[in-house]
């Protein structure tokens, strides 16, 4: 029995393509005890540290995406020794064929196993014949690591950095386990300066990471995961099947869903990083209190939105060559970030919706001048969180004919009379959504209040508030691992 149990316990620490490493896994929770230990050790010694926390991180993806780890060690190889040759080249069109390669090469990986079958099938469209997918596995997080450490080749041949002396600190910078598969998207110029330095962790700061991996748990593994798996899908799943009220709500569902997945994966990304000594960039901002889309984008997936802005948008021509060139900008920025999320039409149509709205909305504050007050801020707000909703159900959806289908719902079958038995029907998950939207609406002052009584809290308090928090994964995830939304991206 005792073998057969300590051969479990070594399966742990080998690649399940149907249980990838998680931060809300009891498995995770048991290794990073572990890891902490060893950590502790080593932290003050800057090169042993940089490699123990290279290898861990190595480990965990390998653990998310199998012998696909290897992809991360061609990323650190390749652009360390293009950035070093961009770096000490005088030559222009030396400088740029090096810059070129390393697009060729990150971008190279991410089209290959991305886009190869949505282009195929395009292909195959025209010619007019079946199309047979070919079994490209998806490795988790490529899109993010890739425009990671392409920003830092970028930055480099912009000479807004210098290159780093020691492989080691790349490696350390493009595998950082905490927002490696799933973001925040890190700048060389903010994250490398903190890799040379011994790590500290202050009072003030472990307090402010227990709260954010509180705060982060809850919100992904109690109301995403549940609201998802009891409501959410089943209404994209079957549409038809529902009215158009109960439509509408799976849509506010799944807008709230993908807040708490994405946000609560991020916020313990942060957590556990400010845990290790590390500072991450703040990821979201109550985006959905936005009364303007552009106001959204800065809200929602900083990183993302702000690399499209740096790397992509600027380098367009942002709004520095008139007002037609800045919308088409926009929405060539706004399409390839949709297309970015994955290679389906759908999320062509998402992003190209958002440049539409962003355009329109330079286009018309051009014109008229809104006064700036309470109430046209409410209303702001209410009309671009319906209009963030409505590109939700292209994201969501699995194809168009869903979409189709939801929509004609909540358009010609509403049926508001059944509130009464909706509200009956589903009354856990309706509190579930109704605290999500509030703790989503809540003051900023609040919730800095919040954080400070647990900032201030007694270290057998802080570890208090973690137990309780676990307690309550447990009590009510689900037998399966519900994987994070955006590891598919």
């Amino acid at each position: 029995m005792g073998q057969i149990d300590f051969h479990k316990f070594l399966q742990e620490f080998v690649y399940n393509p149907k249980e990838p490493m998680i931060f809300s896994s009891g498995f995770f929770l048991f290794l990073f005890l572990g890891f902490m230990a060893v950590y502790s050790l080593v932290y003050k010694h800057n090169k042993l540290k940089n490699i123990y926390l290279t290898l861990f991180s190595i480990f965990f993806y390998y653990k998310s995406s199998g012998l696909y780890f290897i992809l991360l060690l061609i990323t650190a190889v390749v652009d360390y020794n293009l950035a070093r040759q961009i770096a000490r080249t005088e030559n222009q069109r030396k400088r740029t064929l090096f810059l070129v390669i390393s697009l060729f090469v990150n971008l190279g990986m991410l089209v290959y196993f991305k886009y190869t079958n949505f282009f195929m099938s395009m292909v195959y469209d025209v010619i007019h014949k079946p199309f047979d997918p070919l079994n490209i596995f998806l490795p988790v997080g490529i899109s993010f690591f890739t425009f990671q450490s392409l920003s830092y080749t970028i930055d480099i041949y912009r000479r807004n950095i210098e290159p780093v002396k020691d492989i080691s600190e790349f490696a350390f910078f493009v595998t950082f386990f905490p927002q490696m598969v799933a973001g925040p998207i890190v700048r060389a110029s903010v994250f490398l300066p903190q890799v040379r330095q011994a790590p500290f962790v202050s009072r003030d700061d472990f307090g402010k990471a227990v709260f954010l991996i509180c705060i982060g748990l809850f919100k992904k593994a109690v109301i995403s995961d549940y609201i998802s798996m009891n409501f959410v899908d089943r209404i994209f799943d079957n549409p038809g099947l529902y009215t158009g009220l109960e439509n509408l709500f799976g849509v506010y569902g799944y807008a709230l869903q993908i807040y708490c997945d994405f946000s609560g994966y991020t916020d313990m990304a942060i957590g556990i990083a400010l845990m290790l000594g590390y500072k991450l960039p703040v990821n979201f901002d109550s985006p959905y209190q936005s009364a303007s889309i552009t106001e959204f984008w800065r809200r929602w997936h900083i990183s993302l939105s702000s690399w499209l802005r740096d790397y992509l948008y600027i380098s367009l021509g942002g709004n520095r060559k008139g007002k037609i060139r800045t919308y088409i900008n926009l929405m060539i920025t706004m399409l390839l970030g949709g297309l970015w999320h994955g290679a389906a039409l759908r999320f062509v149509i998402w992003g190209a919706l958002h440049g539409i709205g962003l355009a329109f909305e330079k286009f018309f504050n051009s014109l008229v001048s809104i006064p700036k007050n309470k109430l046209t801020r409410l209303l702001g707000v209410l009309l671009t969180f319906h209009f963030v909703c409505f590109t939700w159900v292209y994201f969501r959806a699995d194809n168009m004919v869903v979409v189709k289908a939801m929509l004609t719902q909540i358009t010609t079958a509403f049926h508001p009379e059944i509130m009464g038995d909706f509200i009956k029907g589903y009354p856990y998950i309706l509190m579930l959504m109704a605290l999500g939207f509030i703790l989503h609406f809540i003051p900023a002052n609040i919730e800095n209040y919040t954080r400070q009584l647990v900032v201030k809290s007694p270290f057998v308090l802080k570890v208090a508030y973690l137990v309780v928090i676990v307690f309550i994964v447990i009590q009510i995830k689900s037998s399966e691992i519900q994987p994070f939304i955006y590891f598919q991206f």
